[in-house]
């Protein structure tokens, strides 16, 4: 996840491309603010979460004492990715939104499967085309069936096509439409909620610009938008930048923020030009929870699993999305 500021002028010929125009910002209004739509939902903790296991197999070890210290993890609710591992992600989120109807709870799922994903830095892989990507979609789609999720949709990919951090302007609007379908195929399940992801307050500057990418995105059919996922900054920082980002979508748009390591704040540059990857200053932040009253941010959710590495960024460390117990103990002992 790159934390650079992009100018108006480098999102200008991504967006006309994609068919869309700024329209600058707006005037605040005073409509009340809308219900949230998770009010009253539980959220769902897995017990096959890559912390269980790990908790799991340090139990059967008779590391009792290191599997005990997981819990601060391993007894929240942590999104499920569907990244992949799986060919064909219909049993995954069978199993994922299945278990949590019996429950009565609500499961997180986040698809991250595009193509060119993470523009083949470490999180690399996904998809072939954009058309085995949407039959992937399909499936996913497929397995959650007619039950409740929340899916968050492509950590960062609106972000970096529009930043232009990998690939021309014509495939940036190429990867608007192909994010667009998505989230008209996700939504075509009647108890699916979609939020396409914005990328986080340290990214994108132009706030407009970014608006203008995530409509040609299909956010305006889609349940909202999610910030943060993977990052580190602050809470108030995240959904002040989320309540203008709403502003310029202009419909009271509503949000999800990512608060599984964001207990310390973003890391000090000091720590590498990959700073933002595995940073040893990093803290968990507070537990998820859903909203109850009337907001735009509606939901502070773990959709990184802390503990979950960023990455091989230094020598010694986990590949992406591995589970790395040192790691995840670090978080813990860090927080506030």
């Amino acid at each position: 996840m790159t934390p650079r500021l992009v100018g108006a002028a480098a999102l200008a010929l991504v967006l006309a491309l994609a068919g869309c125009t700024s329209s600058g910002p707006q005037q605040p209004t005073a409509e009340p603010l809308p219900a949230s739509p998770l009010a009253g939902a539980r959220l769902w903790v897995d017990p096959q979460s890559t912390a269980q296991r790990q908790a799991d197999t340090l139990q059967q070890r008779g590391e009792a004492d290191a599997a005990a210290a997981l819990g601060p993890i391993t007894s929240q609710p942590v999104a499920s990715w569907l990244s992949g591992q799986e060919d064909n992600p219909y049993a995954q989120s069978e199993r994922v939104t299945s278990e949590a109807a019996a429950q009565g709870q609500l499961p997180v799922l986040v698809a991250y499967h595009r193509p060119d994903r993470d523009c083949g830095s470490y999180s690399a892989g996904g998809s072939a085309d954009a058309q085995s990507y949407l039959s992937w979609v399909g499936q996913l789609a497929a397995g959650v069936g007619d039950r409740a999720a929340l899916v968050v949709l492509e950590p960062d990919a609106v972000a970096q096509a529009a930043s232009g951090a990998c690939g021309s302007p014509e495939q940036a609007a190429t990867d608007f439409t192909m994010l667009g379908r998505a989230v008209d195929t996700l939504k075509k399940q009647p108890n699916l909620r979609v939020y396409v992801d914005a990328g986080h307050s340290g990214w994108i500057g132009d706030q407009a610009a970014l608006a203008d990418a995530l409509r040609a995105s299909g956010v305006e059919r889609a349940d909202g938008f999610s910030l943060n996922v993977s990052n580190f900054q602050t809470t108030a920082e995240s959904v002040a930048y989320g309540q203008k980002l709403s502003g310029l979508l202009g419909r009271q748009t509503q949000f999800v923020v990512d608060v599984s390591r964001n207990g310390r704040g973003a890391p000090p540059g000091a720590e590498g030009i990959d700073a933002w990857c595995n940073p040893p200053s990093a803290a968990l932040g507070e537990n998820p929870r859903v909203v109850e009253e009337p907001a735009l941010a509606v939901a502070f959710l773990w959709i990184k699993e802390p503990g979950a590495s960023d990455g091989d960024c230094r020598p010694g460390e986990p590949k992406a999305g591995e589970f790395w117990p040192d790691y995840a103990k670090l978080l813990i002992d860090q927080r506030p």
